[in-house]
């Protein structure tokens, strides 16, 4: 019988390439949160899977930021970063036949001496499995990765020979976590990643930028989770986008990401939300401190 294995797997890439997705899928549990802005990854999510001779401890950080400059993306960046340096395996995360400076810029900021496996992803928009070889050959001679995975995290297609390849690169141990248990985060920090995934998938491009979810009051009741939420804005203006017309827009996020919370926690929660301007939040080193981000 082979030994056990256990170890760390960072995942890194520019936004968007659904590093988020690919945790998700890898796990078998929604943890990390997802929408098609940019920045949707703020927090190191670790999601765990273990198996009869491994435990993968999955990290998904934040994508390399570069739209936004400003203290709080670099905050993000040197969580990426630290991810990557801390992890056993990087697995780079990239789209079919997209390799750009965003791309290489992350790969120039992972350790040189990590082991690293490229995962292509969204394999379920390619055609053809062959039309990817030349892709293939062209990210291969970009670095040379340890293997090159395509994989799609919305189908599963290839997720288990991605675990296998990760598994033979993870050192021999015994697991770091029991075996029933998928993260080390606890529900105050799923409660308040929902409510910015709503908040992110329900706004226009620029505004998700300028919130944050602040968790004011988490309270269990028997089966009933009270939870009081504020979303942060930095500008009036930008409050009432997010109320909407007679507070419609929030009610819709609030409704979708009440709904989500209950299925996740399996028991009803009564949430309250309110907005708040605080002016320049994502400038403001005291706030960033207080949030957790630096």
């Amino acid at each position: 019988m082979s030994a056990f294995r256990c170890g760390t797997v960072a995942l890194a890439g520019r936004p968007n390439t659904g590093k988020s997705s690919l945790l998700n899928r890898l796990v078998g549990e929604k943890l990390a949160i997802v929408s098609p802005r940019p920045q949707t990854t703020r927090h190191l999510v670790r999601g765990v899977l273990t198996s009869a001779d491994c435990q993968y401890v999955f990290v998904d950080a934040p994508g390399w930021q570069t739209r936004h400059p400003g203290p709080l993306n670099r905050a993000l960046n040197r969580r990426a970063e630290e991810a990557a340096r801390d992890g056993d395996v990087v697995l780079f995360v990239v789209e079919p036949f997209v390799f750009g400076d965003a791309d290489r810029a992350v790969l120039a900021r992972i350790p040189a001496a990590a082991r690293i496996v490229a995962a292509v992803n969204k394999l379920d928009l390619v055609r053809r499995a062959t039309d990817l070889l030349p892709f293939v050959a062209r990210l291969d001679a970009e670095k040379r990765f340890e293997a090159i995975v395509p994989v799609s995290a919305r189908t599963g297609r290839n997720v288990p020979e991605l675990l296998k390849v990760l598994r033979e690169r993870l050192p021999e141990g015994p697991a770091l976590y029991d075996a029933e248990q998928i993260t080390d985060q606890d529900e105050r920090f799923f409660a308040a990643e929902i409510l910015r995934e709503k908040l992110f998938r329900s706004l226009g491009e620029e505004l998700p930028y300028r919130c944050e979810v602040v968790l004011d009051r988490f309270r269990e009741e028997g089966h009933l989770r009270r939870i009081e939420a504020s979303i942060w804005v930095a500008r009036e203006s930008q409050k009432a986008i997010v109320i909407g017309r007679e507070g419609a827009m929030l009610k819709r996020i609030a409704t979708a990401a009440r709904l989500d919370m209950e299925r996740l926690f399996g028991g009803k929660v009564a949430l309250a939300v309110w907005v708040k301007v605080r002016r320049d939040w994502s400038d403001d080193a005291r706030l960033l401190r207080q949030l957790g981000y630096a």
